[in-house]
Protein backbone atom coordinates (compact mmCIF):
# COMPACT_ATOMS: atom_id res chain seq x y z
CA UNK A 1 0.00 0.00 0.00
CA UNK A 2 1.28 3.39 -0.99
CA UNK A 3 2.54 5.30 1.86
CA UNK A 4 1.26 8.93 1.21
CA UNK A 5 2.38 10.44 4.83
CA UNK A 6 5.94 9.98 3.31
CA UNK A 7 6.82 13.48 2.60
CA UNK A 8 4.97 14.87 5.79
CA UNK A 9 7.19 14.62 8.60
CA UNK A 10 4.98 16.58 11.32
CA UNK A 11 1.86 14.00 11.54
CA UNK A 12 1.30 12.85 15.06
CA UNK A 13 0.55 9.11 15.92
CA UNK A 14 -3.13 9.60 15.31
CA UNK A 15 -3.90 10.66 11.99
CA UNK A 16 -7.45 11.57 12.61
CA UNK A 17 -6.34 14.49 15.09
CA UNK A 18 -3.97 15.25 12.03
CA UNK A 19 -6.98 15.79 9.72
CA UNK A 20 -9.21 17.20 12.15
CA UNK A 21 -6.37 19.99 12.95
CA UNK A 22 -5.78 20.35 8.86
CA UNK A 23 -9.30 20.82 8.22
CA UNK A 24 -9.37 23.38 11.31
CA UNK A 25 -7.85 25.88 9.14
CA UNK A 26 -9.92 25.76 6.46
CA UNK A 27 -13.02 28.22 5.47
CA UNK A 28 -15.38 27.91 8.65
CA UNK A 29 -12.94 25.50 10.80
CA UNK A 30 -13.25 22.04 12.15
CA UNK A 31 -12.32 22.68 15.70
CA UNK A 32 -11.89 19.88 18.85
CA UNK A 33 -14.22 18.53 21.79
CA UNK A 34 -14.19 17.30 24.83
CA UNK A 35 -16.21 14.51 23.69
CA UNK A 36 -14.44 13.49 20.75
CA UNK A 37 -17.52 13.74 17.96
CA UNK A 38 -15.50 15.07 15.43
CA UNK A 39 -12.87 12.52 15.45
CA UNK A 40 -16.13 9.79 14.73
CA UNK A 41 -17.33 11.80 12.22
CA UNK A 42 -13.47 11.95 10.53
CA UNK A 43 -13.81 8.09 11.20
CA UNK A 44 -16.74 7.19 9.68
CA UNK A 45 -15.81 9.20 6.46
CA UNK A 46 -12.23 8.62 6.02
CA UNK A 47 -10.41 5.35 6.02
CA UNK A 48 -6.73 5.97 7.60
CA UNK A 49 -5.07 5.53 3.88
CA UNK A 50 -7.81 8.28 2.91
CA UNK A 51 -6.77 10.38 5.68
CA UNK A 52 -3.07 9.86 4.48
CA UNK A 53 -4.07 10.93 1.06
CA UNK A 54 -5.74 13.89 2.18
CA UNK A 55 -3.01 15.34 4.09
CA UNK A 56 -0.91 14.87 1.78
CA UNK A 57 -3.05 16.95 -0.60
CA UNK A 58 -3.89 21.35 -0.93
CA UNK A 59 -6.63 23.34 -2.07
CA UNK A 60 -4.72 23.81 -5.04
CA UNK A 61 -6.12 21.46 -7.86
CA UNK A 62 -3.74 19.18 -9.65
CA UNK A 63 -3.87 15.83 -11.85
CA UNK A 64 -2.98 12.39 -10.84
CA UNK A 65 0.58 12.57 -12.70
CA UNK A 66 1.51 15.93 -10.57
CA UNK A 67 0.27 13.86 -7.15
CA UNK A 68 1.94 11.32 -8.10
CA UNK A 69 5.39 12.71 -9.05
CA UNK A 70 5.42 14.71 -5.77
CA UNK A 71 4.60 11.69 -3.77
CA UNK A 72 6.57 9.23 -5.70
CA UNK A 73 3.75 6.18 -6.24
CA UNK A 74 2.16 4.69 -8.55
CA UNK A 75 -0.16 6.61 -11.13
CA UNK A 76 -2.57 4.18 -12.09
CA UNK A 77 -3.16 3.05 -8.22
CA UNK A 78 -3.24 6.90 -6.85
CA UNK A 79 -5.63 8.32 -9.11
CA UNK A 80 -8.08 5.70 -8.56
CA UNK A 81 -7.73 6.23 -4.85
CA UNK A 82 -8.37 9.88 -5.69
CA UNK A 83 -11.71 9.11 -8.11
CA UNK A 84 -13.04 6.87 -4.91
CA UNK A 85 -11.92 9.60 -2.90
CA UNK A 86 -14.14 12.41 -5.29
CA UNK A 87 -17.02 9.81 -5.51
CA UNK A 88 -17.47 9.99 -1.83
CA UNK A 89 -17.46 13.05 -1.34
CA UNK A 90 -14.24 13.86 0.19
CA UNK A 91 -11.79 15.55 -2.49
CA UNK A 92 -13.39 17.80 -4.82
CA UNK A 93 -12.24 17.53 -8.43
CA UNK A 94 -12.60 19.91 -11.71
CA UNK A 95 -12.81 17.89 -14.48
CA UNK A 96 -11.80 19.70 -18.31
CA UNK A 97 -12.07 17.62 -21.55
CA UNK A 98 -9.84 14.02 -20.65
CA UNK A 99 -8.48 15.70 -17.86
CA UNK A 100 -9.56 15.78 -13.95
CA UNK A 101 -7.79 17.47 -11.45
CA UNK A 102 -8.65 16.96 -7.52
CA UNK A 103 -7.75 18.93 -4.61
CA UNK A 104 -8.94 19.33 -0.69
CA UNK A 105 -12.26 20.82 0.55
CA UNK A 106 -13.10 22.19 3.88
CA UNK A 107 -15.63 19.89 6.14
CA UNK A 108 -18.60 23.24 5.21
CA UNK A 109 -18.96 24.15 2.69
CA UNK A 110 -17.68 20.84 1.73
CA UNK A 111 -17.47 17.21 2.77
CA UNK A 112 -20.96 17.75 5.06
CA UNK A 113 -22.67 18.83 2.11
CA UNK A 114 -20.90 16.04 -0.47
CA UNK A 115 -22.83 13.47 1.81
CA UNK A 116 -26.20 14.35 0.69
CA UNK A 117 -26.96 10.94 -0.65
CA UNK A 118 -24.66 9.23 1.81
CA UNK A 119 -26.37 10.82 4.38
CA UNK A 120 -27.79 7.90 7.49
CA UNK A 121 -29.03 8.61 10.60
CA UNK A 122 -25.85 7.73 12.44
CA UNK A 123 -24.25 10.56 10.13
CA UNK A 124 -27.26 12.96 11.16
CA UNK A 125 -26.84 12.32 14.98
CA UNK A 126 -23.14 13.07 15.18
CA UNK A 127 -23.55 15.92 13.03
CA UNK A 128 -26.40 17.32 14.73
CA UNK A 129 -24.12 16.84 18.56
CA UNK A 130 -21.32 18.22 16.93
CA UNK A 131 -23.16 21.69 16.00
CA UNK A 132 -24.02 21.67 19.31
CA UNK A 133 -20.97 21.33 21.31
CA UNK A 134 -18.73 22.88 18.84
CA UNK A 135 -19.57 23.83 14.91
CA UNK A 136 -22.11 26.26 15.83
CA UNK A 137 -20.05 28.95 17.28
CA UNK A 138 -17.58 27.97 14.37
CA UNK A 139 -20.16 29.08 12.05
CA UNK A 140 -20.47 32.42 14.03
CA UNK A 141 -16.73 32.86 14.00
CA UNK A 142 -16.90 33.81 10.32
CA UNK A 143 -20.91 33.64 9.33
CA UNK A 144 -20.70 37.69 8.09
CA UNK A 145 -17.95 36.52 5.58
CA UNK A 146 -19.56 33.14 4.68
CA UNK A 147 -23.04 33.69 3.46
CA UNK A 148 -25.21 37.00 3.37
CA UNK A 149 -29.09 37.77 3.53
CA UNK A 150 -30.32 39.45 0.39
CA UNK A 151 -34.31 40.61 0.21
CA UNK A 152 -37.30 38.83 -1.65
CA UNK A 153 -37.38 41.39 -4.52
CA UNK A 154 -41.05 41.70 -4.22
CA UNK A 155 -40.44 43.20 -0.50
CA UNK A 156 -38.56 46.49 -2.50
CA UNK A 157 -39.92 49.50 -3.51
CA UNK A 158 -40.27 49.36 -7.12
CA UNK A 159 -38.52 52.51 -7.41
CA UNK A 160 -35.41 51.08 -5.68
CA UNK A 161 -32.38 50.90 -7.87
CA UNK A 162 -31.12 47.34 -6.78
CA UNK A 163 -27.14 46.29 -7.82
CA UNK A 164 -27.49 42.78 -9.28
CA UNK A 165 -25.34 40.95 -7.14
CA UNK A 166 -28.35 42.05 -4.07
CA UNK A 167 -30.54 40.38 -6.63
CA UNK A 168 -31.37 36.88 -6.77
CA UNK A 169 -33.01 36.70 -10.40
CA UNK A 170 -29.87 38.52 -11.84
CA UNK A 171 -27.70 35.95 -9.87
CA UNK A 172 -29.00 32.91 -11.37
CA UNK A 173 -28.95 34.28 -14.81
CA UNK A 174 -25.80 35.84 -14.83
CA UNK A 175 -24.30 32.09 -14.05
CA UNK A 176 -23.78 29.57 -16.98
CA UNK A 177 -24.26 26.22 -14.77
CA UNK A 178 -26.40 25.92 -12.28
CA UNK A 179 -27.53 23.20 -10.67
CA UNK A 180 -29.62 22.70 -7.92
CA UNK A 181 -29.68 19.73 -4.63
CA UNK A 182 -31.35 19.05 -1.59
CA UNK A 183 -31.06 20.85 1.48
CA UNK A 184 -28.31 18.79 3.32
CA UNK A 185 -29.61 20.53 6.81
CA UNK A 186 -33.33 19.47 6.20
CA UNK A 187 -32.30 15.94 5.58
CA UNK A 188 -30.09 15.80 8.51
CA UNK A 189 -33.17 17.08 10.76
CA UNK A 190 -35.42 15.12 9.24
CA UNK A 191 -33.35 12.01 10.01
CA UNK A 192 -33.63 12.46 13.74
CA UNK A 193 -37.34 13.76 13.71
CA UNK A 194 -36.68 17.14 13.79
CA UNK A 195 -37.34 18.25 10.07
CA UNK A 196 -39.90 20.60 8.62
CA UNK A 197 -42.15 20.61 6.01
CA UNK A 198 -40.50 23.26 3.94
CA UNK A 199 -39.04 23.03 0.50
CA UNK A 200 -36.18 20.73 0.10
CA UNK A 201 -35.19 21.44 -3.48
CA UNK A 202 -34.23 25.27 -2.46
CA UNK A 203 -29.86 24.90 -2.55
CA UNK A 204 -28.31 26.12 -6.09
CA UNK A 205 -24.76 25.61 -6.83
CA UNK A 206 -23.03 27.67 -9.78
CA UNK A 207 -19.92 27.12 -12.07
CA UNK A 208 -17.42 24.38 -11.18
CA UNK A 209 -18.83 23.92 -7.63
CA UNK A 210 -22.17 22.89 -9.81
CA UNK A 211 -20.64 21.03 -12.03
CA UNK A 212 -19.39 19.08 -9.34
CA UNK A 213 -23.00 18.49 -8.34
CA UNK A 214 -24.06 17.49 -11.62
CA UNK A 215 -21.48 15.08 -12.08
CA UNK A 216 -21.87 13.43 -8.47
CA UNK A 217 -25.53 12.82 -8.93
CA UNK A 218 -25.80 15.32 -6.10
CA UNK A 219 -28.07 17.93 -7.67
CA UNK A 220 -29.31 18.40 -11.18
CA UNK A 221 -28.91 20.73 -13.84
CA UNK A 222 -31.55 23.76 -14.23
CA UNK A 223 -31.45 26.48 -16.21
CA UNK A 224 -32.12 29.98 -15.17
CA UNK A 225 -35.93 30.23 -15.45
CA UNK A 226 -36.35 26.64 -13.60
CA UNK A 227 -34.17 28.16 -10.96
CA UNK A 228 -36.17 30.88 -10.54
CA UNK A 229 -38.99 29.61 -10.20
CA UNK A 230 -37.69 27.31 -7.82
CA UNK A 231 -36.27 30.14 -5.52
CA UNK A 232 -40.10 32.18 -6.03
CA UNK A 233 -40.93 28.88 -4.29
CA UNK A 234 -38.69 28.30 -1.65
CA UNK A 235 -39.42 32.63 -0.92
CA UNK A 236 -43.26 31.87 -0.80
CA UNK A 237 -43.05 29.15 1.44
CA UNK A 238 -40.77 31.20 3.90
CA UNK A 239 -36.98 30.50 3.33
CA UNK A 240 -34.56 32.85 3.45
CA UNK A 241 -32.34 33.40 0.65
CA UNK A 242 -28.47 33.13 1.17
CA UNK A 243 -26.04 33.70 -1.56
CA UNK A 244 -22.19 33.59 -0.26
CA UNK A 245 -20.52 37.01 0.41
CA UNK A 246 -19.11 37.37 -2.90
CA UNK A 247 -20.37 39.51 -5.66
CA UNK A 248 -20.25 36.52 -7.74
CA UNK A 249 -21.54 33.90 -5.28
CA UNK A 250 -20.62 29.77 -5.95
CA UNK A 251 -24.02 29.29 -4.28
CA UNK A 252 -27.36 30.59 -2.69
CA UNK A 253 -28.91 28.47 -0.13
CA UNK A 254 -32.33 29.08 1.15
CA UNK A 255 -32.69 28.71 4.68
CA UNK A 256 -35.09 28.01 7.55
CA UNK A 257 -34.14 28.78 11.13
CA UNK A 258 -35.13 25.36 12.13
CA UNK A 259 -32.90 22.90 10.22
CA UNK A 260 -30.22 25.46 8.30
CA UNK A 261 -26.68 25.35 10.44
CA UNK A 262 -26.36 29.15 10.06
CA UNK A 263 -29.44 30.19 10.43
CA UNK A 264 -29.74 28.04 13.65
CA UNK A 265 -26.13 29.10 14.55
CA UNK A 266 -27.70 32.74 14.51
CA UNK A 267 -30.81 31.61 16.48
CA UNK A 268 -28.02 31.14 19.81
CA UNK A 269 -27.09 34.64 19.72
CA UNK A 270 -28.80 37.69 21.00
CA UNK A 271 -28.03 40.03 17.70
CA UNK A 272 -28.42 37.86 14.83
CA UNK A 273 -28.08 41.29 12.85
CA UNK A 274 -24.59 41.49 14.03
CA UNK A 275 -23.37 38.52 12.43
CA UNK A 276 -24.62 38.53 9.04
CA UNK A 277 -24.08 40.54 6.23
CA UNK A 278 -27.37 42.37 4.63
CA UNK A 279 -27.99 45.50 3.41
CA UNK A 280 -31.74 46.03 4.47
CA UNK A 281 -33.50 46.11 7.45
CA UNK A 282 -37.28 45.87 7.89
CA UNK A 283 -39.44 48.84 9.60
CA UNK A 284 -42.73 48.70 10.35
CA UNK A 285 -45.76 51.73 9.87
CA UNK A 286 -47.52 50.90 13.17
CA UNK A 287 -50.60 53.41 11.71
CA UNK A 288 -51.22 50.61 9.38
CA UNK A 289 -50.80 47.77 11.49
CA UNK A 290 -54.09 45.68 11.78
CA UNK A 291 -51.83 43.50 13.99
CA UNK A 292 -52.45 40.07 12.08
CA UNK A 293 -49.43 38.68 13.38
CA UNK A 294 -48.34 36.84 10.16
CA UNK A 295 -45.18 38.27 10.24
CA UNK A 296 -44.31 36.35 13.46
CA UNK A 297 -44.29 33.21 12.01
CA UNK A 298 -42.74 34.17 8.96
CA UNK A 299 -39.54 35.51 10.81
CA UNK A 300 -37.09 32.96 11.09
CA UNK A 301 -34.73 34.62 13.35
CA UNK A 302 -37.37 35.64 16.20
CA UNK A 303 -37.26 39.66 15.43
CA UNK A 304 -40.47 40.78 15.07
CA UNK A 305 -42.66 40.60 17.91
CA UNK A 306 -46.42 42.38 19.66
CA UNK A 307 -46.54 45.43 21.56
CA UNK A 308 -49.87 46.46 22.28
CA UNK A 309 -51.10 44.55 19.71
CA UNK A 310 -49.15 45.88 16.96
CA UNK A 311 -45.69 44.88 15.42
CA UNK A 312 -42.33 45.38 16.32
CA UNK A 313 -38.98 45.05 14.99
CA UNK A 314 -36.06 44.45 17.08
CA UNK A 315 -33.36 45.44 14.59
CA UNK A 316 -30.77 43.55 16.49
CA UNK A 317 -32.15 40.63 15.14
CA UNK A 318 -33.50 41.37 11.71
CA UNK A 319 -31.43 40.05 9.16
CA UNK A 320 -32.84 41.60 6.29
CA UNK A 321 -34.48 38.76 4.43
CA UNK A 322 -38.21 40.75 3.25
CA UNK A 323 -40.38 37.81 4.42
CA UNK A 324 -42.43 39.68 6.82
CA UNK A 325 -43.19 42.28 4.25
CA UNK A 326 -44.39 39.87 1.59
CA UNK A 327 -46.83 38.63 4.00
CA UNK A 328 -47.94 41.35 5.49
CA UNK A 329 -51.42 42.17 4.27
CA UNK A 330 -51.78 45.47 5.18
CA UNK A 331 -48.74 46.37 3.64
CA UNK A 332 -47.27 48.04 7.08
CA UNK A 333 -44.02 46.61 6.69
CA UNK A 334 -40.73 47.82 4.45
CA UNK A 335 -37.11 47.65 3.77
CA UNK A 336 -34.83 50.23 4.32
CA UNK A 337 -31.49 50.08 2.90
CA UNK A 338 -29.44 50.51 5.39
CA UNK A 339 -26.94 53.83 5.71
CA UNK A 340 -23.35 51.78 5.38
CA UNK A 341 -23.75 49.58 2.36
CA UNK A 342 -21.51 46.20 3.25
CA UNK A 343 -18.56 46.05 0.70
CA UNK A 344 -18.45 42.30 -0.75
CA UNK A 345 -15.58 40.46 -1.77
CA UNK A 346 -15.68 39.97 -5.86
CA UNK A 347 -15.22 36.55 -5.86
CA UNK A 348 -14.84 33.36 -3.57
CA UNK A 349 -11.03 33.59 -3.01
CA UNK A 350 -11.52 36.88 -1.76
CA UNK A 351 -13.98 35.73 0.57
CA UNK A 352 -11.81 32.83 1.73
CA UNK A 353 -9.35 35.30 2.53
CA UNK A 354 -11.96 37.14 4.61
CA UNK A 355 -13.13 34.31 6.31
CA UNK A 356 -9.88 33.45 7.16
CA UNK A 357 -9.21 36.72 8.44
CA UNK A 358 -12.12 36.82 10.96
CA UNK A 359 -10.97 33.55 12.65
CA UNK A 360 -7.83 34.96 13.02
CA UNK A 361 -5.68 32.93 10.80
Amino acid sequence: MVDYSQENTTLSNNVYRDLQIYLDTMSMGFPPTASGIELRILQKLFSEKDARMFLSLTAELKTPEDIAARLNCDTAELAAHLQDMRDRGLLFSIKKGDVTKYGIISYMHGIYEFQLTRMDKEFAEMAGQYFDEAFSQAILASASSFARTIPVRESLDAKCTIAAFEDAAQIMRSQKTISVAECICRKEKSMVGKGCSKPREVCFMFGSMGAYYIENGLGRQVDADEAIRLLAEAQKAGLVTQPSTAQNPGGLCNCCGDCCGILRALNLTDKPAKQVTANYYAAVDKNSCVGCELCLDRCQVHALTMKENLAEINLDRCIGCGLCVIACPSASIRMVPKEKQAVLPLGTMEQMVQMAKARGL
